[in-house]
């Protein structure tokens, strides 16, 4: 199982030494809530933190764009170290340039779906994408709980989407991941339940096992 841990969770004021524990502890990724106060009501950080996480870590750069209009930023993020680009189906966009750019610096694609949007819309995307980004939560702010009708979510999608990658955001703990992982889940984002753990590397280690 790859884990992605969002930094969202983490403590700011010490931003390198919490991604080296999760790296030590075993994560594979680490993921990266990028936010525009537009497309979700809150502002997090922008391409300059991505290029300092990656001079600190060598874990993959799951970058979640939860921005009006990527196509404007899509680049700087590119260059900034992202591995991962997932943007937003719901977000006013310029898709192809998206597509394009992201291909063309051979990184990986991902396409994101809000809980209430119907898991049908992905369909335009699949042949496109490396990996559909479920959300269990509404987007915006961590910390929130888990949407339990997100499990059958992630079983429809595989039927439309059997390879790949398919990651699921929101409210994900050791309590709940076991279910999305049976429903198809191969990428799990947590961040409270990460760094909010005592025992981080332990917490990781069981994620990882799943």
């Amino acid at each position: 199982m790859i884990l992605s841990p969002s930094i969202l969770a983490a403590d700011f004021s010490r931003l390198g030494d919490e991604i080296s524990k999760i790296e030590a502890a075993g994560a594979q990724w680490v993921h990266i809530d990028v936010m525009d106060g537009h497309f979700v009501p809150n502002i997090t950080f922008g391409p300059p933190v991505v290029k300092c996480i990656s001079k600190v870590c060598n874990l993959i750069k799951d970058v979640h764009l939860m921005i009006d209009n990527p196509e404007k930023y899509v680049d700087a993020f590119l260059d900034s170290g992202a591995d991962i680009i997932t943007v937003h189906h719901e977000c006013n966009m310029d898709y192809e340039y998206v597509k394009n750019a992201v291909k063309k610096a051979g990184k990986l694609l991902g396409i994101s779906i809000k809980p209430k949007t119907d898991v049908s819309v992905i369909k335009e995307y699949i042949d496109d994408v490396d990996m559909i980004l479920l959300m269990s939560v509404e987007p915006g702010f961590g910390g929130q709980k888990f949407m339990p009708d997100s499990i059958e979510r992630a079983k429809e999608i595989r039927k439309i989407y059997p390879e790949g990658y398919l990651q699921i955001d929101g409210g994900i703990n050791l309590s709940n991941a076991p279910l999305v992982v049976e429903a198809g889940v191969n990428v799990l984002v947590a961040g409270s339940s990460v760094f909010g753990a005592e025992d981080i590397e332990k917490t990781v280690q069981e994620f990882i096992k799943l």
